[in-house]
């Protein structure tokens, strides 16, 4: 078995399903006593928080890289930046480390055109709905992607750092991301990306009308295939 890095904590809430899903889906596929070969790198979100809003992504990319050759140098055969958003900065942290650096797009860009789907909704930060390179990462894939209007991304946008990425998941937030996604799915979505690793603590299948992508899952469980094919 290889062994998975993850540069976590942004935020914890979300690198805990990592962890969690990644050592079920081993023991499952083993049985036994089998658990993941993981090893994990859980920054301070805080301090990543405050270099996005400040828009010192550069000095973000200086950590994310220096915390991927820890990991690498630490073991791991392939890396994991767990969280969508961050993935701005994948080609500053590839270039650093000789191992794949494992890109949570492609993976949902997969799972969508493995379901036949051409349009998705995409929900998460307002970085990763407004800026270019999630979309067109999707859109390689030869998806069609749309976002919120300006209002709703901001409700969505709030809701992961207020409230989902603190642990807060309310009925009234769930509430409005089924409103959202009943909205996208008005607009021509066959599918809603969930673009944000913390959605996935509020929004399930039984909320939405069409399939819904949970990016978290679907790159933990692209990591452990990776893992297992070792």
């Amino acid at each position: 078995m290889k062994t998975i890095g993850m540069i976590g904590g942004m935020s914890w809430e979300s690198t805990a399903i990592y962890y969690r899903e990644a050592n079920e889906i081993v023991r499952d596929r083993l049985g036994g006593l089998s658990s993941a070969k993981i090893v994990l790198a859980s920054l301070d979100f805080q301090e990543i928080s405050e270099l996005q809003k400040a828009d010192r992504w550069s000095d973000a990319a200086e950590i994310l890289a220096r915390t991927a050759r820890g990991l690498e140098q630490a073991g791991a055969d392939i890396v994991l930046i767990c969280t969508n958003t961050m993935h701005l900065l994948i080609d500053e942290v590839q270039a650093e480390v000789q191992v794949p650096v494992l890109h949570i797009g492609d993976v949902a860009g997969e799972a969508v055109t493995s379901q036949g789907l051409a349009k998705v909704g995409l929900l998460g930060t307002a970085f990763t709905m407004e800026k270019a390179f999630y979309r067109d990462r999707i859109a390689s894939h030869g998806v069609d992607v749309i976002v919120p209007g300006d209002e709703d991304r901001q409700i969505v946008h709030r809701a992961i750092f207020e409230e989902l990425a603190v642990g807060v998941c309310s009925e009234a937030t769930r509430a409005e991301f089924q409103r959202i996604i009943a909205s996208l799915v008005t607009e021509g979505a066959e599918g809603i990306i969930l673009g944000c690793t913390e959605i996935e603590l509020l929004v399930s299948q039984s909320d939405s009308p069409v399939p819904v992508f949970p990016t978290a899952k679907l790159h933990i469980e692209a990591a452990v295939n990776f893992a297992l094919r070792g």
